[in-house]
């Protein structure tokens, strides 16, 4: 209800996290967390 009253949204931030998520599963297994850091900066 409050997302239908509102007028703010949050579907930028959520884009955000699911380009976060995705780049993370990508890289699961395969370097650190410096690299990761590395490509999510990268990646916008």
């Amino acid at each position: 209800m409050a997302g239908l009253r509102l007028h703010r949204n949050s579907v930028p931030i959520e884009g955000h996290v699911n380009r976060v998520r995705m780049l993370k599963r990508q890289m699961y297994g395969r370097a650190k967390t410096d690299l990761l850091r590395k490509r999510v900066i990268l990646y916008r």
